[in-house]
C-alpha cells in the first residue's frame, strides 16, 4: 500500500457483556475486509451490566489478540459521533434474524442521515444465529453450560461472576 493510500476502517460497536463467539465471528470476518477494525464498547451508565467496562475491554483485548488490525476502545454517546471524531466511515453490524434487520435498518438510515456513515450488515454464521449476550448471562446464572458460546477466558470469568451470586 502506498503512503498516500487511504486506510479502510470500520467500527464494530456493542455492549459486549459478555463477548460471545458470535461477536468474535463478526469481528474476525470484518478484520479480513478492512485494514483496521475498531471494536468499541458502548458505555451506558444507566444500564447495569454483569461486567464492568474495563473487564469487557480486557476480555475483548484477550479474545481478539490474533487479529493485529483490531483495536479495542470504549465510547459514550452516539455511534456516529465516535465515527466522525475517529474518521471511520462504516459501521459493521451482525444480523441474526429478521427482527435484528428491522431495528438495525432504522439505525443505519438514521446514521447515514445524521453523519453520512454507512452500515454494513453481515449475516451471522448460522451456528450463532440464536446467540445473544443476554441469553448467555441468563444460562450461566442458572448453572447452564455456555462453554460452546463464549471463548474460554470469557467462560472462566462468567463462571467466577455467576457462581458468586
Amino acid at each position: 500500500m502506498s503512503a498516500d493510500a487511504t486506510v479502510r476502517r470500520a467500527l464494530c460497536p456493542g455492549s459486549f457483556d459478555p463477548v460471545t463467539n458470535g461477536h468474535i465471528d463478526i469481528i474476525g470476518r470484518t478484520a479480513k475486509l478492512y485494514d483496521e477494525v475498531v471494536v468499541a464498547i458502548f458505555v451506558n451508565q444507566s444500564k447495569s451490566s454483569l461486567f464492568a467496562v474495563d473487564e469487557r475491554l480486557e476480555m475483548l483485548t484477550e479474545v481478539t489478540g490474533e487479529y493485529p488490525n483490531v483495536v479495542i476502545d470504549t465510547f459514550e454517546g452516539l455511534v456516529v459521533d465516535y465515527c466522525r471524531v475517529h474518521g471511520i466511515p462504516v459501521i459493521v453490524k451482525g444480523l441474526r434474524a429478521v427482527s435484528d434487520f428491522d431495528y438495525e435498518l432504522q439505525m443505519a438510515q438514521m446514521n447515514r442521515g445524521l453523519a453520512g456513515v454507512d452500515t454494513l450488515f453481515m449475516p451471522t454464521n448460522p451456528e450463532y444465529s440464536f446467540l445473544a449476550s443476554s441469553l448467555v448471562k441468563e444460562i450461566a446464572k442458572w448453572g447452564g453450560d455456555v462453554a460452546s458460546l463464549v471463548p474460554p477466558t470469557v467462560l472462566k470469568r462468567l463462571k467466577e461472576r455467576t457462581s458468586a451470586g
